[in-house]
Order: C-alpha cells, then sequence, then structure tokens
C-alpha cells in the first residue's frame, strides 16, 4: 500500500470512528447538559469551559444569561474547589459535582461581586453554573445526576448511551 493510500485509509477509519461515536451519543451534545432526579429532568444549552483561561473568564462581565443557559467548568482532575463572584453581575447557583456526574453541594443564588470562597464541600470535577433561584426552582439537588459527554463515560452515573 503506498504512503498516499496509507494516508486515505487512516482518516476515512478515523472519520468512520467518529461517525459512529457521535451516532452512538447522539442524546449527548457538547452544548447541552441535561439533569435529572427525584424531581423530574432539565436540560441547559451550555458553554463549556474545558481549560485554564475559559474556566478563570467564567461567566464574568455578563449582565445577562438566558434562563435555559449556563456554564459547565470541566476539570482534567477531582478535588475540593472554590468558586467566586469577582466581576460577575448576575446572581448564579454554582452546582458542583463529583467525577460521576452527582451532585454533592451547591451554592444557592451566589451573590454578584462577592468575593467569598464559595467552597465545594466534597471533591468535585464539574461545576455547572446556571441563574441565581433556578436550582431551587426546579428541586435540582444533592444527587441529582448530569448527562454530557464532557463526565468520563465509564464512570458516569447518567451515561451518554443510556435511554432517557
Amino acid at each position: 500500500m503506498t504512503f498516499k493510500r496509507r494516508i486515505l485509509a487512516n482518516l476515512a477509519g478515523a472519520a468512520l470512528s467518529v461517525l459512529c461515536a457521535s451516532i452512538a451519543s447522539a442524546d449527548c451534545r457538547r452544548d447541552t447538559v441535561h439533569l435529572r432526579g427525584d424531581w423530574g429532568q432539565a436540560r441547559f444549552t451550555v458553554e463549556v469551559a474545558d481549560n485554564a483561561v475559559s474556566r478563570s473568564k467564567g461567566l464574568m462581565g455578563r449582565s445577562h444569561m438566558p434562563s435555559s443557559s449556563g456554564m459547565l467548568f470541566v476539570y482534567h482532575r477531582t478535588d475540593d474547589l472554590a468558586f467566586w463572584m469577582k466581576n460577575t453581575l448576575i446572581p448564579l447557583d454554582i452546582i458542583f459535582l463529583d467525577e460521576m456526574g452527582v451532585v454533592v453541594n451547591i451554592h444557592h443564588s451566589a451573590r454578584p461581586q462577592d468575593l467569598t470562597p464559595l467552597p465545594s464541600t466534597a471533591p468535585s470535577r464539574y461545576v455547572l453554573e446556571i441563574n441565581g433561584g433556578l436550582a431551587k426552582a426546579l428541586g435540582i439537588e444533592k444527587g441529582t445526576q448530569l448527562k454530557h459527554p464532557a463526565v468520563l463515560q465509564p464512570n458516569a452515573a447518567w451515561a451518554c448511551r443510556e435511554a432517557g
């Protein structure tokens, strides 16, 4: 097989793998999180902050966020985390999740511009920020599960490949 044919064969194989993976996880999209618990289910359109630059900026400087939107912070290891509201202009619910995508703590309606650290209180790997007051209004609580492709799928409490 010539070098050119090997490259084309590798590209075709990679494209097929991506296609199969996207079909297998069609219910999971990078821009959407799903939440479920005894209270029911909810879906939010999210921006994903998965590197140091995007995580440090977060939702700072925004004067408005649609009620069905949020930001998902993704860390590459599970650790004790703390957030603050420096330069954040809107109240937020800060939802901490463990490596399985299960809610371990929520700071409800964090005050804009407040510099007080808001700790996870349990090792966390993901943080979801939504408009302040929505978590209580929807009934989101500890134990709620999150479905998103960033959650490590072998460990996910609600994996992308599952129905529902």
